[in-house]
């Protein structure tokens, strides 16, 4: 159990609560045991009564008496136990609440290369499939686990005084018991782990399947997906069926030496009476009861040992991914202002998951309030340059200096709350579109929101539709164009007002008279602000202050519009072709 561990934490924090439920579960336990000594009495009384040693009024009141206190302890148990749960099992929910949000945000706070390397249906498994099953053992299996233990506790010394030859032949098969649930114990751990892993794997194919619907129904790819989940379905099927077989020897096996210990103290209960060894045949009935109430214990202990193995594995999983440590690491406590001048002195910068060299000892400076155009063809370093920027990555060798100060020298989150950045690939959330552009500052108000919209050339867009700025987007912003979803993406980062922005060629999906429209727009937007504009279009490079021109990770080309058009390269040649193609 040392991968349970983890836990301790969470146990320790609501351990009050825990004690006051482990209490009210012995309590409950021990009224629980009142029970079968009074059916003893009871029957005793019925003797003495056919034995002619108590009158029958005598009679009546003593049995009544003891059915009193037979319902009353009934009641009081019933009702400890309906506390017992109200207590332990909300400490279970509370411990999956923190346990979630633990790992929601370690997730957080885990680099871009730990995104690269896992899939998303693993991760989304881990946080919710591992940490229920972590649940479970934090709130059902301790309260049956305690329920047990104080069963036996105080029923195994309460038999053998009463009747120790009768005890013992009682108990006699609950060490077997034991044996067969170690054994089969290990056999349910590996076969939990494998069956958790299978299920990552299924929430991984079908959050792809439904994330890439459009293409597969473009490329008409239907039947080759149901059958490729099928056979995930069948293989799932397997494994968890081979756990099933393992689990469904747990209740047969314990009820069928829960009635051998019954017939044991039938047959030797019996024989004593027989031979005046025991006084009374209430001890038989009071040890049948006994015996029985032993019955749910000693099931649950497969019950909690399966449960167990399955957090054990759950939990394995989960501190798999907690013990990841973000390669990118806040390093200043204290808030660190930022004015907005960039310099790359001899950087090179090696992707982890590919070994991409993606920048080769490159080095320019961008001052303050200065709009700079990235251009050149893919794979040349373009959206490196503004990840790199963002502190996204650290780079291998050389260094990044912002204001002056080395970028691992600046507070992670004062340098990513001064960037306004815009992806290629622009990322919508489920929600409204207004709230989608309030994500860049969050008390924006709906004036503010027009405005930008208006600035990102996509207001009168937003006003076609039914519900206008209300309008919910589907998963990923699937209901608007690629446009769209970059215009509303550009409108995100201009409300947000930061000191820099990061255009990663995010006017790809707009025609020349749109991207010339909010070109316009952003240069009076951005006067006072460092800029840098990411694109495969000279059109967004033209009025840029300067020019630079990557290939293959270096630093091809650095200059203004007209100084670079004005010699012969790569940014010439692309400026007449571009050119030739617009007067097509």
């Amino acid at each position: 159990m040392k991968e349970l561990k983890h836990l301790n934490k969470y146990f320790k924090k609501y351990g009050l609560k825990l004690l006051i439920g482990i209490f009210i579960t012995i309590v409950a336990r021990v009224f629980q045991l009142v029970m079968p000594s009074y059916v003893n009495k009871s029957i005793e009384v019925a003797e003495n009564y056919l034995k002619n040693e108590i009158i029958l009024t005598e009679a009546k009141s003593l049995l009544l008496e003891y059915i009193l206190i037979i319902v009353g302890a009934a009641l009081l148990s019933g009702f400890f136990t309906f506390l017992m749960r109200q207590t332990i099992i909300n400490i279970s929910r509370y411990i999956e609440y923190d346990l979630k949000n633990e790992v929601f945000d370690h997730y957080q706070s885990l680099s871009l290369n730990f995104y690269k390397k896992n899939r998303t249906g693993d991760l989304m498994n881990r946080i919710s499939e591992d940490v229920n099953q972590v649940r479970l053992y934090g709130g059902p299996a301790i309260m049956y686990g305690i329920q047990t233990l104080t069963l036996f506790v105080c029923l195994v010394p309460l038999m053998f005084i009463k009747a120790p030859t009768l005890a013992m032949y009682a108990l006699l098969p609950l060490p077997i018991l034991s044996v067969l649930i170690y054994q089969i114990s290990k056999i349910i751990h590996r076969r939990s782990t494998i069956v958790q892993e299978y299920l990552s794997t299924l929430s991984t194919f079908t959050q792809e399947s439904f994330s890439g619907i459009s293409v597969i129904k473009a490329y008409a790819l239907e039947p080759k997906i149901n059958h490729e989940l099928e056979t995930l379905a069948l293989d799932g099927k397997t494994k968890s069926m081979a756990l099933a077989k393992v689990n469904a020897w747990f209740f047969p096996l314990m009820i069928l030496l829960i009635g051998i210990s019954n017939i044991f103290v039938i047959y030797i209960g019996g024989q004593q009476y027989i031979n005046g060894e025991i006084e009374s045949i209430g001890i038989i009935a009071e040890f049948i009861l006994y015996v029985n109430m032993l019955t749910w214990p000693v099931a649950v202990v497969g019950w909690v040992t399966s449960i167990v193995q399955r957090a054990e594995a759950s939990q394995k999983r989960i501190n798999q991914f907690l013990q990841e440590r973000p390669s990118i690491v806040n390093t200043v406590t204290e808030e660190t202002e930022i004015g907005g001048k960039i310099e790359f002195k001899n950087v090179t910068f090696t992707y982890e998951d590919t070994n991409i060299v993606a920048l080769k000892n490159i080095s320019f400076t961008i001052n303050k309030g200065e709009t700079v155009a990235i251009l050149g063809k893919t794979g040349s370093g373009k959206s490196t340059i503004l990840d790199l920027i963002a502190r996204l990555y650290d780079i291998d060798s050389g260094e990044i200096l912002i204001d002056d100060i080395p970028i691992k020298k600046l507070n992670l989150n004062s340098l990513r709350k001064s960037i306004g950045a815009v992806p290629q690939d622009a990322f919508l959330f489920s929600d409204s579109i207004k709230n989608n552009i309030k994500f860049g500052k969050q008390d924006s108000t709906d004036e503010e929101i027009i405005a930008v919209a208006k600035k990102a050339v996509v207001h009168e867009n937003i006003m076609g539709f039914s519900k206008q700025y209300e309008t919910v987007l589907g998963e990923r912003g699937i209901t608007l164009s690629g446009g769209q979803k970059q215009r509303i993406s550009i409108a995100r980062a201009l409300i947000k007002e930061p000191k820099i922005y990061l255009f990663d060629d995010c006017l790809s999906a707009v025609d020349t008279e749109t991207e010339e429209e909010i070109l316009n727009q952003l240069k009076k937007e951005s006067e006072d602000k460092t800029t840098l504009i990411v694109s495969h279009r000279v059109s967004s490079a033209k009025n840029a202050d300067r020019v630079l021109v990557l290939d293959g990770g270096k630093l091809l080309q650095e200059g203004t519009h007209e100084e670079l058009n004005s010699k012969d390269g790569y940014y010439k040649e692309l400026y007449a072709n571009q050119l030739s193609e617009k007067e097509k």
